[in-house]
C-alpha cells in the first residue's frame, strides 16, 4: 500500500513544525524514529477498568493484540475510553452507552490511526464501541474479552442467571445471608463477563455474526490462553485489512445484520440486542426496524441450550464448538456469502466447525426449543411495538394470557408495593411498571423482570406477565413485556393504564391490547400530566432532550449516520 495513502500520514508523515511536534512527542515513549516512516498505525480502544470487572483484563489482552500488530508491520497504539460497568453504575449503564460511543468516534475521527481493534466485554460496552467505529468507518475488527468460567455453588453449576433464583430463595427464607454470600464468591471465580448468554454474550455473538470478529471470538473463556491467541490474531488480522481497506461500511450490509437476527433468536440471546443492534445499523446507515426482528426471528427455533433459556454454561458453549458450529447449521436461513474481516465468507469461515456436544448445541431438526429466542408485539398499548423472549419463558401458557393489571407508577412506587400483603393480587395479574424507558428513568434501566410478589411465591408461582418501558438483563427469565413504545414518560398509551385495566397477550398473534374503552382512554389523556424529569445540565440534559425511543435505538438523534475519519480540522 502506498504510504500516501495511510491516514496516519496526515499527522506522522508531515514535514516543518507540525510533523516535529507530532513525532516528537511521541517519541518520549521510546519509539525509534523509522516506526513513523509509514507503518499502519492500529489503534487498540481499550475498555479497561478496575470499576468494569467483565474487563479488567483487558490490560493483558492488549498486550496480545500488540505482539499480532508488530508481527505484522504494523504500529500498535493503545488508547482508553470510557468504561461502562454494567454491576456498578447508577443509575444504569445504558444511560452512558451514547456517550461512550461518542468518546469511541471523536478518539478515533481526532488522532493518527488507520485502523482499529475494539476490545470489548461488559454489556454495553460492545454496542458502544462498534456504534462510534461505525460513525468513523475505518478498518475495524472487535476483540472480545470472554465470558468468566462456570461457577461452583454446592457441587452445581451455576451462573448469573441464577442471581435471580438466589435472590427468590432469599426472599422466601430459604437460604441464609450467610449462604447468599458464600454463592457470591463461588459464582464469579474468574475473569471475563457473564457466563449464561445475557447480554455481554450476546453482544459477543452479534459481533461474530455479523462478521466483525475472527471465527470462535465468542465463546471462548476469558481465563483460556486461547482468548489471547485470538486477541494475537486479531493484532495481525488488523494490518492486513488496512492494507486491503477493508471497512465497516463494507461488512455491515443489510444482509449482516439478516444474519445477526437470526443468530440472535438461535442462541436465546438477550432483548438488549435488539436496542443495540438498530443503533449499530443507525450509525451504519443501514434501514432496520421491529417488523425486521420479528419477521426474521420468527421461524427460528432456539438450538442453543444455555441458561436463562437452557440449563448450560458459556464455557460448555465454547467446548461444544462455539458459535461456528451455530452458524454452520443455519447456514441454508443465513447469507452465507457477505464478507467479515477475515477477508473470508461468513460461510468459508465455518466450514470445519463440528459440534462436540449435541446436549449443549442443538439441530434446527431437533431443537432445544420450539419457541424462539424474540418476539414482537404490538397493539393499542405498544404502538410503535414491544419485545419478549418467549424461549425464557418458566410457563408457555402466559404466551396467550388475559388478566387484571397490577400498576406500578414508577421503580420507587414498585419496590415500596411489591410485598404489600393487602394487594389485590394472584397468579393471572399482569405486572405493569411504568416510567422506565429511555427518558423517564433516564436511562432504561434493567428492572423489567420485576419480583413476584412474596406471597404468590409462597404458593409456587414462578413466573407472571410483566410489562414495562424498560429493559431486562440478559440473564434475567420469565415472560416478561419490555421496551414498550412510546414509553410512559412521553405519553404513551402505558402511562394511561389503571389497575383493574384488563390487558391481552397474545404471542402467537403478536399481540398487546388494553381492553379500556376509547371514551375512558379519552378522559384519561386528557388528566394525564408530563412527567417531571427534573435534569437541567449535563450529559444527563443532554440525553432527555435527544434520546430516540427504543424502537428506534434509544440512540441520540443527532449522532444517526456515518460522519467519516475526516478530522474536523486538519491543522495543528
Amino acid at each position: 500500500m502506498d504510504k500516501k495513502e495511510l491516514r496516519s500520514r496526515g499527522w506522522f508523515g508531515k514535514t516543518g513544525k507540525d510533523g516535529f511536534i507530532y513525532r516528537a512527542w511521541m517519541k518520549n515513549q521510546g519509539f525509534p524514529a523509522d516506526e513513523f516512516e509509514g507503518r499502519p498505525v492500529i489503534g487498540i480502544c481499550n475498555t479497561f477498568s478496575e470499576l468494569t470487572p467483565c474487563n479488567a483484563h483487558f490490560r493483558e489482552l492488549a498486550e496480545s493484540v500488540k505482539r499480532g500488530v508488530w508481527e505484522a508491520g504494523g504500529f500498535p497504539l493503545e488508547f482508553p475510553v470510557m468504561s461502562l460497568g454494567e454491576t456498578l453504575m447508577k443509575p444504569t449503564a445504558m444511560l452512558y452507552r451514547n456517550l461512550a460511543s461518542m468518546d469511541v468516534e471523536e478518539s478515533i475521527r481526532a488522532n493518527p490511526v488507520d485502523g482499529v481493534v475494539l476490545l470489548c466485554g461488559c454489556d454495553k460496552t460492545t454496542p458502544s464501541l462498534v456504534m462510534g467505529a461505525c460513525s468513523v468507518d475505518i478498518p475495524t475488527i472487535v476483540v472480545s474479552g470472554g465470558p468468566m468460567l462456570t461457577g461452583r455453588y454446592r457441587g452445581k453449576s451455576i451462573g448469573t442467571s441464577d442471581v435471580w433464583r438466589f435472590s427468590e430463595a432469599y426472599r422466601q427464607g430459604q437460604i441464609t445471608q450467610e449462604e447468599f454470600t458464600t454463592a457470591e464468591a463461588c459464582m464469579c471465580r474468574s475473569q471475563g463477563h457473564c457466563a449464561v448468554m445475557g447480554t455481554a454474550s450476546t453482544m459477543a455473538c452479534m459481533v461474530e455474526s455479523l462478521g466483525l470478529t475472527l471465527p470462535e471470538n465468542a465463546a471462548i473463556p476469558a481465563a483460556d490462553s486461547r482468548r489471547k491467541v485470538a486477541a494475537h490474531l486479531s493484532g495481525r488480522r488488523i494490518v492486513d485489512m488496512v492494507k486491503e481497506d477493508l471497512r465497516l461500511s463494507q461488512i455491515l450490509t443489510r444482509e449482516a445484520f439478516e444474519n445477526a437476527i437470526r443468530v440472535n433468536a438461535a442462541i436465546g440471546g438477550s432483548t438488549n440486542f435488539v436496542v443495540h443492534l438498530l443503533a449499530i445499523a443507525g450509525r451504519i446507515g443501514v434501514e432496520l426496524n421491529l417488523d425486521d426482528f420479528d419477521a426474521l426471528s420468527r421461524e427460528i427455533p432456539l438450538l442453543v441450550n444455555l441458561q436463562p433459556s437452557g440449563g448450560y454454561f458459556m464455557e460448555d458453549f465454547y467446548y461444544a464448538g462455539g458459535l461456528p458450529v451455530v452458524i454452520k447449521e443455519m447456514l441454508s436461513k443465513l447469507h452465507g456469502d457477505i464478507i467479515t474481516v477475515t477477508g473470508k465468507t461468513l460461510a468459508e469461515n465455518c466450514a470445519n466447525a463440528e459440534c462436540f456436544d449435541p446436549e449443549v448445541i442443538a439441530t434446527l431438526e431437533k431443537p432445544v426449543k420450539n419457541l424462539t429466542g424474540l418476539a414482537v408485539v404490538k397493539g393499542n398499548l405498544a404502538e410503535n411495538g414491544a419485545v419478549l423472549k418467549p424461549s425464557a419463558s418458566l410457563n408457555p401458557d402466559l404466551m396467550k394470557h388475559r388478566g387484571r393489571a397490577l400498576v406500578f407508577e414508577d421503580i420507587d412506587h414498585y419496590k415500596s408495593r411489591l410485598d404489600d400483603p393487602t394487594l389485590d393480587i394472584d397468579e393471572n395479574t399482569v405486572l405493569v411498571l411504568k416510567n422506565v424507558g429511555p427518558k423517564g428513568y433516564p436511562g432504561m434501566p434493567e428492572v423489567g423482570n420485576m419480583g413476584i410478589p412474596k406471597r404468590l411465591l409462597e404458593k409456587g408461582v414462578m413466573d407472571m406477565v410483566r410489562i414495562s418501558d424498560g429493559r431486562m438483563s440478559g440473564t434475567g427469565f420469565g415472560t416478561v413485556v419490555l421496551h414498550v413504545s412510546p414509553e410512559a414518560a412521553v405519553g404513551g398509551m402505558l402511562a394511561l393504564v389503571q389497575d383493574g385495566d384488563y390487558i391481552e397477550l397474545d404471542v402467537d398473534a403478536r399481540r398487546l391490547h388494553l381492553d379500556v374503552s376509547d371514551e375512558e382512554l379519552e378522559r384519561r389523556r386528557a388528566a394525564y400530566k408530563p412527567l417531571e424529569l427534573g435534569y437541567d445540565r449535563g450529559y444527563v440534559n443532554l440525553y432527555i432532550n435527544h434520546v430516540t425511543q427504543a424502537h428506534e435505538g434509544a440512540d441520540l438523534d443527532f449522532l444517526r449516520g456515518c460522519s467519516g475519519d475526516k478530522v474536523t480540522r486538519d491543522s495543528h
